[in-house]
This record gives structure tokens, sequence and C-alpha cells, in this order.
């Protein structure tokens, strides 16, 4: 959420590079010419819970409780594949590179980290 405001839909595009990080590009949209406004990392909760909270909260944000609110969604795989994919993604952390901000003509450097729906600052709790 930039600027406290929900953003998106963002439709990710991820492969894996180890197994506890994932990288992702996310698009605008699913259109061919969409833009790509942002890279997020989801990372295993046993890595990214061993930063300082306050490095933690200023970047990252827990993917149990962001599927949790309803808002993600898996798309192009069957309901059963689908709902493993949220299981695994339940056990990560994500951290947003958001490169291209909305109403920008083009991407001029900036970089925010927006955090996601349900983020709770400074509730650092569940290890």
């Amino acid at each position: 959420m930039p600027n406290g405001e929900p953003g998106g839909p963002f439709h990710h595009y991820c492969k894996g590079i180890s197994d506890q990080i994932l990288q992702c590009l996310l698009f605008d949209s699913p259109d061919p010419k969409a833009k790509l406004v942002a890279i997020e990392y989801f990372v295993s909760k046993d890595l990214t819970r061993k930063l300082p909270p306050i490095q933690w909260h200023r970047h990252f944000h827990d993917h149990k409780v962001e599927i949790a609110t309803g808002r993600v969604q898996v798309l192009d795989l069957p309901p059963d594949q689908a709902a493993k994919v949220a299981e695994v993604a339940a056990g990560t952390d994500g951290v947003i590179y958001h490169l291209w901000q909305a109403g920008q003509e083009f991407p001029d450097g900036t970089v925010s980290f927006p955090q996601s729906l349900g983020h709770k600052f400074p509730g650092h709790s569940e290890k």
C-alpha cells in the first residue's frame, strides 16, 4: 500500500531461485504492453525473522497475513493447486521494490517499499 492507499491489482510473474527465495516481476496488468512497476521477493520466514524488527517492519510484510485479507488470487491454476501455492507463499515474507510510482509518466528513479493490506506495525510477534 503506497502512501496507505491500496494499489493494484499487480500481476506477479515469479520463479524460484533457491528453496528459500522466489523472485517476482510485478506488472500493472496482464496486457503484453503492461508496465513493469515493481519487483517482489518472497523470502522464507526462517531468514527474514532474523532481521532486526525495525528493518523487517520498514520493508517486509507477512504473506500469511496478506493472503488472509482475501485479496490474493492465484490465477490460471485449478483451485486445489492454487491452494497449494497459497500455502507455500504463507510461509514467506515479502519485500517489494516499487519502481514506477502511480501517476508517473516514466520511472524516475524513485523507489518505495509499499506494505500489503493487513500489515501491522510494530506487532512483529509471530515467529
